[in-house]
């Protein structure tokens, strides 16, 4: 006698109503990842149930499942039976993710360069274009230029064969966007990330993976150098 799966043979597996707190829940969770890790909440900002059913016009069971999910990858932090906050920011915490991420995106572009093909060449090529016209713009909106930018990294490493890496990658590259913010968004003539980010899309190219390595770290740094003055300026002025 076969035996069937629950919910097979037309059975539904859920109910209408369970199916739209997850809808929801899904959606809460990609609203509040990209207000986190874009700095709308303040570093250690307690993340209160019914402040956020107000803000994203969302229930509170589908919001509680969107936090256990964000607390799971170290998104936000769980405060045990009183909630939710927004993690706090520090000049160690930078320097561990600085240095995670390099670790993690050049071993990813390394193998992406050796595996890369054609239609790795066009992806690579097409998102620089579409970060250049951003970053040409007289007035840059962060979360569209965000969007671009990571894009392009997307595009350099989408020839690696790793799953995991890029999983871990992932990961590292949400919570240094927190701090990407700070460093985008603060004026600073001296630099200019489109140069930067031109130099290892050439070297990637050119298939040079020294080369490539090298300004990606340099170009990941550069931003935590920025960071870090500000995180000392803000630390020494309180």
């Amino acid at each position: 006698m076969a035996v069937h799966p629950q919910g097979s043979r037309g059975s539904p597996t859920s109910d209408p109503e369970e199916q739209g707190n997850r809808t929801q829940a899904s959606a809460a969770y990609h609203r509040i990842k990209a207000d986190v890790t874009s700095g709308q909440f303040e570093p250690d900002q307690r993340l209160r149930i019914e402040d956020l059913r107000k803000a994203y016009s969302t229930g509170a069971s589908p919001l509680r499942e969107a936090l256990s999910r964000l607390a799971a990858e170290g998104l936000i932090v769980s405060i045990g039976q009183r909630g939710f906050r927004v993690p706090p920011v520090s000049i160690d915490d930078l320097r561990d993710i600085t240095n995670t991420r390099i670790l993690l995106e050049t071993e990813a572009l390394r193998r992406s360069i050796k595996n890369g093909d054609d239609e790795w060449e066009v992806r690579v090529v097409a998102s620089f274009h579409r970060l250049t016209k951003v970053e040409a713009g007289e007035r840059v909106d962060f979360a569209v230029w965000e969007e671009a930018n990571r894009q392009f990294h997307a595009a350099l490493l989408s020839a690696c064969p790793s799953r995991w890496l890029m999983r871990f990658y992932g990961t590292m590259f949400d919570q240094h966007r927190r701090y990407r913010s700070m460093s985008i968004q603060a004026a600073n003539e001296r630099r200019s990330v489109h140069d930067e980010h031109q130099r290892i899309k050439e070297a990637s190219l050119a298939r040079d993976v020294a080369a490539a390595c090298r300004e990606a770290e340099m170009h990941i740094r550069r931003t935590a150098e920025i960071d870090e003055a500000l995180l000392t300026k803000q630390i020494t002025t309180r």
